[in-house]
């Protein structure tokens, strides 16, 4: 446990970052493996809506800075790409 003033309220500070950081993290996985199960499952339409559900995470997350915008852009890539392939 720290000592110095401005250390404890950091480590509240990340603490509350981390929760908000792991439910969104969380969010965005389970949103891309609910389009990937789509997509394997064959059923177009709803693959199309949960995909834009997860390209929209991933654009939140990367925009709040919880994950790289490097890290978004290669997780959308390869989601496209497969919904595409079942096209």
């Amino acid at each position: 446990m720290p000592n110095i003033d401005s250390s404890i309220r950091q480590l509240r500070t990340d603490a509350k970052r981390t929760i908000r950081n792991k439910a969104i993290r969380t969010e965005c996985k389970s949103s891309i493996t609910k389009a990937e199960k789509a997509i394997n499952a064959g059923k177009a339409d709803t693959a199309k809506t949960a995909a834009a559900t997860a390209l929209s995470t991933l654009d939140k997350a990367a925009s709040k800075g919880i994950i790289h915008p490097n890290n978004a852009a290669r997780r959308k890539a390869r989601l496209i790409k497969k919904l595409n392939a079942v096209k």
